[in-house]
């Protein structure tokens, strides 16, 4: 796959940009929110939890729409990682 038709396909799918923009503009809500709620300047640790969630949605929408243009994809926690993608070195060239 070519460079320029890996761009023109990345191009048309809006709706990653799309997630990604709204859950950042509600974690941002969520926590301006907490930290002007009693008590005031502390920020809870659900709110925290809350923001970590929701920016794991368009990070899953990224990582399925990079699978399903063929690219590889890794995730890595600590210790765990996780690779999904081709195998075959004569696709990537």
């Amino acid at each position: 796959m070519s460079v320029k038709s890996l761009r023109e396909k990345c191009g048309k799918h809006w709706l990653s940009r799309g997630v990604a923009a709204v859950c950042f503009f509600v974690s941002v809500g969520l926590l301006v929110g907490g930290f002007l709620v009693p008590p005031t300047g502390v920020i809870d640790g659900s709110v925290l939890k809350a923001v970590g969630e929701l920016f794991m949605f368009p990070t899953l929408l990224y990582g399925f729409r990079a699978v399903e243009l063929g690219l590889n994809l890794r995730w890595q926690k600590g210790d765990t990682s996780i690779t999904i993608g081709n195998d075959n070195k004569e696709e990537e060239q």
